[in-house]
């Protein structure tokens, strides 16, 4: 999948679908290996055509447990404190390599690698212990055609002790002609509280090393150049955790959802400005170049 940001601008949106039925999820004893993984989604060609219904896909895993050592690593990456507190995003890097096998099936119409990663929104319902084994399942979601072409959904979610405790939906367009008008708007940055950050030339790869997420965009910018990047741009999914772990000290343990809409490629290196402002729903942020302006993301915590 490409871990690249929308454009700034709004689609109408044709019409949506549900995922079709008859499948059985497929239950994994082990993570599947992320190299292993983009390996296979190197060379998985796509047949979709529009129209088509996507298949309601799922890969669940029992007995899924956190290692303290990896936990403390990706605090330390992200920004977060080491305490007692899980991050919000942690629980999506774990089960990436879920929703990556999704990817890789032969019933999956579309093709692994090229997917933007648009949106992603987050719940964390309930706050468990960290050394209790976890139930996690990934599933294809819903879909809408769009002005840009398919736009649609991975549900994740993890359930502890019977209970669910965390949620997940990351939105990916597959991008297609479709014929769909598009509304452009311009999303402004929300103005209050500010920072500013240096993002290194190599957080993509230490990132990867944190995730096993070795996706060649990341790396370097020889290998992003392959893929149509002048540069290597970061996953989206840190600069979320980043901005969350600014945040962090007003986060409760849990009953709250964190959305994030993935703008413009985040460049490495790079000058950035983070922004928040408390509002009616919770709290609004922003990611967002300090020189050009350029939004890379907009989230909202409520």
């Amino acid at each position: 999948m490409k871990d690249m940001n929308s454009q700034n601008q709004q689609s109408d949106k044709a019409h949506s679908s549900s995922p079709s039925v008859g499948f059985a999820p497929i239950v994994l004893d082990h993570l599947p290996s992320m190299p292993s993984l983009l390996g296979r989604a190197a060379f998985k060609s796509g047949y979709y055509q529009l129209g088509d219904v996507l298949p309601a896909l799922s890969t669940e895993i029992n007995h899924l447990r956190i290692r303290q050592a990896d936990l403390r690593a990706y605090r330390a990456l992200c920004g977060f404190s080491d305490n007692s507190v899980l991050p919000a995003t942690y629980l999506h890097m774990l089960s990436f390599p879920l929703s990556l096998n999704l990817l890789i099936q032969q019933d999956f119409p579309m093709k692994a690698m090229g997917q933007v990663h648009l949106r992603n929104q987050i719940s964390v319902l309930e706050a468990f212990d960290l050394r209790a084994p976890i139930s996690m399942r990934a599933t294809i979601g819903n879909s809408e055609v769009t002005s840009r072409g398919v736009e649609w959904d991975i549900d994740v979610s993890a359930v502890v002790d019977n209970q669910l405790v965390w949620s997940s939906t990351s939105t990916y367009l597959n991008r297609c002609e479709t014929g769909v008008p598009v509304i452009r708007s311009k999303e402004t940055s929300p103005q209050g509280n500010s920072q500013n950050w240096t993002v290194e030339a190599d957080i993509g790869r230490r990132y990867a090393k944190v995730s096993a997420d070795y996706n060649p965009i990341h790396l370097s910018d020889i290998t992003a150049k392959l893929f149509g990047f002048k540069q290597a741009i970061a996953h989206g999914m840190w600069s979320k955790a980043r901005c969350l772990a600014a945040l962090e000290e007003k986060l409760p343990s849990a009953g709250y959802s964190v959305d994030v809409a993935f703008h413009r490629p985040l460049f490495l290196p790079a000058e950035v400005v983070f922004n928040s402002h408390v509002n009616q729903q919770g709290e609004s942020f922003s990611l967002q170049n300090k020189t050009s302006g350029v939004l890379h993301l907009l989230g909202q915590i409520s």
